[in-house]
């Protein structure tokens, strides 16, 4: 909730997110549950992406933010290659 608030994301936007999300990115060996990234869009249609984390029973939200197109391709599903320096 702290996160929402900060990042200026209403609980509508998350729940939209949710029901019309998918997986772009899978981390099944985080702790203390495996967890994921995925993209959906809020109320307005704007791309949203959310980490959430589970166990046997439950669904845990770790955080969501609004990708940014600097990191992002336009996709909002795959991540910028990062250029060495």
């Amino acid at each position: 909730m702290k996160r929402l608030r900060e990042r200026k994301i209403s609980i509508d936007d998350f729940i939209n997110c949710i029901e019309t999300s998918e997986i772009i990115e899978s981390y099944p060996s985080d702790y203390p549950h495996p967890s994921c990234l995925i993209l959906g869009s809020s109320t307005m249609n704007e791309p949203l992406h959310v980490v959430v984390g589970c166990d046997e029973s439950v669904v845990f939200a770790i955080t969501a933010y609004y990708p940014n197109p600097k990191e992002w391709e336009m996709d909002m599903k795959t991540r910028k290659k990062r250029e060495r320096s």
